[in-house]
């Protein structure tokens, strides 16, 4: 049985959710999201809570009862309180800088790497080794950060390249003489 799918959501003030089918929007402070869910998983609305439930209990649709309560509850915070994903940059000269809406990333490359923020992604510069990726979908959040990384991914001898604040990188000992 699954214990995530039992779970109820409960909706913060300001959210709403809507269902139009098989498509659930979700509305808030933050701004609005979509998505369409498959057509066993019924969506129940009380109040200020949803449930999730499913018709059987065949394989599939108690592998989909909670993936789609997990989808919706993360439309429901990321609405109402939004996402963000913390990237380090380390290494002598890797650096980037903010210019316009571009991010411009100098990751030890021959040529800079410009990286253009997707529609309602937000990327910030507090510091030049510093990235913040924000918005209000979570699975676009995690996207644009793993694009971000994969620009010049943590090298295990020096551990030089762009991480995930707090990620640890597992460094190798180096060749030694005789």
């Amino acid at each position: 049985m699954s214990r995530i799918g039992l779970k109820t959501i409960e909706l913060p003030e300001g959210v709403e959710v809507k269902m139009d089918g098989n498509k659930v929007t979700v509305k808030g402070p933050k701004g609005e999201l979509s998505r369409t869910i498959h057509n066993d998983m019924v969506v129940k609305m009380e109040d200020n809570t949803v449930n999730i439930e499913r018709p059987n209990d065949l394989k599939e649709t108690r592998s989909l009862h909670g993936t789609t309560r997990s989808l919706i509850a993360n439309m429901v915070e990321g609405v109402n309180k939004g996402f963000e994903k913390k990237l380090e940059i380390i290494g002598v000269g890797y650096r980037a800088q903010k210019q316009g809406d571009k991010v411009v990333v100098n990751a030890g490359y021959s040529h800079p790497v410009e990286i253009e923020a997707r529609e309602g992604i937000e990327i910030d510069v507090p510091k030049n080794t510093e990235l913040i990726v924000k918005g209000i979908d979570k699975e676009l959040v995690g996207a644009v950060a793993a694009n971000i990384r994969s620009i010049r991914l943590p090298e295990p001898y020096k551990g030089k390249g762009i991480r995930y604040a707090g990620e640890y990188v597992r460094q190798k000992e180096g060749k030694t003489a005789k």
